[in-house]
């Protein structure tokens, strides 16, 4: 086979540019090492060029089994509600002086990739952002970053605990510790390097910003010793052979490399890049495969027309009376029990209506019994909080993966039954 045929076999991964100037022109680039390790791996990189408009246009790259985002300037801090920082304006001032290739804000780049990293929690595209993306991708889902991490978080500090996490004398040189999490895929990629279980290893390092408050759908991969976030993925979506992958690297793990030399500081430096791509193949598998196939809608009967409406409402009641907390009233006693009627019938669900079920709100099986549960589950979460505040940091990320990986197994598990009997019922 030809290479122009291989070529239109593989995976893309959209890659957006970013700009600098040149002659007086402006110029697109994207680092090269980050294209040697996608193509290497088996992936095409297509880059996304950082003009105006392209935030419109990005329905015509499609289609899309996975995105990379790197390096760039700071994000627009009103995204991630800036008045928290607390900076005087001569701070800021004195800030863009210190960093002015960084905080020179580049709101068409931010839009073009805050759309792509939603698009890809929407939909589950693999994802890998480096530095700057780690952080559009902790931003695009509620978290928060220090403007200025010498600033606001360095001060805190004693001594001992400070990090030096840019080094303009030394860019590429310059190497700070970090602690690895336990039982993570960052864990396991530096595995073979660690010493006497020590958990740490050097990182390079070359932002001015990072995260301050982590999304709640992550849990943390490491930490810097003065409390900073290194790195976090999201577990629930974690699974690179089912196309799975979210996760974010405040370090550049495809530059730590030895000086002269292409050979990596560590074997595990690749391989967020090699677990990465092997879930964009995956996942463009699975896109192939879903795609061959699409289920005739089935028109229904004004009369069952009615039933389905009565059963949505009854399921959205018992979500909203769910998420308020609140205690059911005599009249949403009465509108549950569609709901629960249906439940108990025991009808074998397809996969589609299955996860229609869950979107509504569909998690109790009797009506009758609803409100006590929303009792119980107050109790345990009120007991839960009170433990996990005596917990540390570590302990809690462990908790938070270990669960993560149950959820996951039960959601295969279940992901599987339910396309049995999907299976069965064609």
């Amino acid at each position: 086979m030809a290479n122009s045929d291989l070529s239109k076999l593989l995976p893309r991964v959209l890659i957006v540019s970013r700009r600098t100037i040149r002659k007086n022109k402006f110029v697109d680039f994207v680092g090269e090492y980050h294209l040697d390790l996608i193509v290497k791996y088996g992936a095409v990189p297509v880059i996304v060029p950082r003009v105006g408009g392209v935030h419109t246009l990005l329905e015509s790259f499609e289609p899309i089994h996975g995105v990379l985002l790197c390096e760039g300037e700071d994000i627009d801090p009103s995204h991630y509600d800036s008045e928290l920082s607390g900076l005087l304006p001569e701070e800021l001032d004195l800030i863009k002086k210190l960093h002015p290739s960084d905080t020179a804000i580049d709101k068409e780049k931010d839009s073009i990739e805050l759309k792509l990293a939603k698009l890809c929690l929407e939909r589950n595209i693999p994802f890998l952002g480096i530095c700057r993306g780690s952080q559009i991708l902790n931003v695009s889902c509620g978290g928060t970053l220090y403007q200025d991490i010498e600033k606001e978080l360095l001060g805190k500090c004693t001594e001992i605990q400070r990090v030096a996490h840019i080094n303009y004398d030394n860019y590429d040189g310059h190497r700070h510790l970090i602690k690895l999490a336990s039982n993570t895929p960052l864990h396991n990629w530096f595995e073979e390097s660690l010493e006497d279980e020590k958990m740490e290893i050097m990182v390079n390092s070359y932002h001015h910003q990072g995260v301050k408050r982590l999304a709640q759908r992550f849990v943390p991969l490491a930490f810097a010793s003065d409390g900073l976030i290194e790195g976090f993925y999201d577990p629930n979506t974690y699974n690179p052979e089912d196309g799975k992958f979210i996760v974010g690297l405040q370090f550049h793990p495809e530059r730590m490399r030895h000086q002269d030399s292409d050979e990596f500081d560590y074997p595990g430096c690749s391989m967020a890049y090699q677990e990465f791509v092997k879930a964009v193949i995956a996942y463009e598998k699975k896109l192939s495969c879903s795609t061959t196939y699409v289920p005739r809608s089935t028109k229904l009967s004004a009369e069952m027309e009615l039933k389905r409406k009565a059963i949505l409402k009854s399921f959205s009641v018992a979500r909203n009376i769910y998420k308020s907390d609140s205690q059911m009233v005599a009249d949403q006693s009465s509108e549950l029990e569609a709901g629960a009627d249906f439940l108990q019938a025991n009808i074998a669900l397809s996969w589609q209506q299955e996860n229609r079920l869950k979107q509504v709100g569909a998690t109790v099986r009797n009506g009758s019994v609803y409100t006590h549960k929303l009792k119980m589950n107050q109790v345990r979460e009120k007991v839960a909080r009170t433990m996990m505040a005596t917990m540390s940091i570590e302990q809690l990320s462990e908790l938070m993966s270990f669960y993560g990986s149950m959820r996951q197994i039960c959601y295969d598990t279940l992901e599987s039954k339910m396309h049995e009997l999907y299976e069965e019922e064609s």
